[in-house]
């Protein structure tokens, strides 16, 4: 049995991908690297209540996957918008900040991606910069929506979780991110930057707590061709088919 890791996308008005019909969105890549790591991946989205929703598609799956996509809303973390900013729908956020807790809270597997390490810092206290591009001393992170992003390389903590999934201290993969890990969460440590000092990986403190890990990279669009990037995949599917047999064990 394929464990289920839940995806979370975008639901999508009529006219934008279809000419007539309404749609949700998932770039196919992320739903590849799920397959190829023997998990079943199963697109998730909001409909109503968001919370509601949340709990129900955490107690039905085995993991969970926040990918990358619009900004988080600086009111989450107290700050105006800059004019760079573009917050995701607040359905969308609503859903995935209540997805991200009850992922949390029930123990669940959780590998989050890009805006999804974004969602992770702030909801659990965390800030974020809100427009790097172009700052003084840091390289190229990619621009959103702007086609291709930029290979970069990232020095890992060989001590980290991140290090041990991956096999090496200095994997490489592409960016599309004109926001940083400001602040950094309480309960979170960094795991990985940038030469120039950018934050691109987050893990747990405390490495006795559920599988989690963050990367504001995006190791789907390369983990076809890159097993180091394919190894995030392959852990988290790992750790979801532990947590079911645990739970199979235990009567659950």
């Amino acid at each position: 049995m394929r464990p289920t890791i839940a995806i979370s996308c975008q639901r999508i008005e009529a006219g934008k991908l279809w000419k007539l019909e309404p749609a949700l969105a998932v770039v196919s890549d992320y739903v590849d690297a799920v397959w190829r790591a023997g998990g079943l991946p199963v697109p998730v989205f909001p409909t109503g209540d968001p919370t509601k929703e949340a709990s129900e598609v955490v107690e039905n799956v085995a993991g969970v996957i926040l990918i990358g996509g619009l900004d988080v809303a600086s009111e989450r973390y107290g700050q105006p918008l800059h004019q760079t900013t573009r917050p995701a729908p607040d359905d969308q956020e609503d859903f995935e900040f209540a997805l991200l807790r009850s992922a949390l809270a029930g123990a669940v597997p959780t590998l989050c991606i890009c805006r999804g390490l974004q969602v992770l810092n702030v909801a659990l206290g965390g800030t974020l910069h809100q427009h790097i591009t172009g700052s003084p001393g840091l390289g190229a992170h990619g621009v959103p929506s702007g086609g291709g992003g930029s290979d970069n390389s990232y020095q890992v903590n060989p001590e980290s979780l991140l290090a041990e999934v991956m096999g090496t201290a200095s994997p490489t993969g592409r960016c599309h991110h004109h926001q940083a890990v400001d602040e950094v969460a309480p309960g979170l440590v960094v795991s990985a930057r940038t030469d120039d000092g950018t934050v691109e990986a987050l893990e747990r403190a405390d490495r006795g707590g559920s599988w989690l890990l963050a990367v504001q990279w995006h190791p789907e669009e390369t983990a076809a061709a890159d097993p180091a990037n394919q190894a995030l995949f392959d852990h988290l599917v790992a750790a979801a088919g532990r947590s079911v047999g645990r739970l199979q064990q235990t009567g659950r």
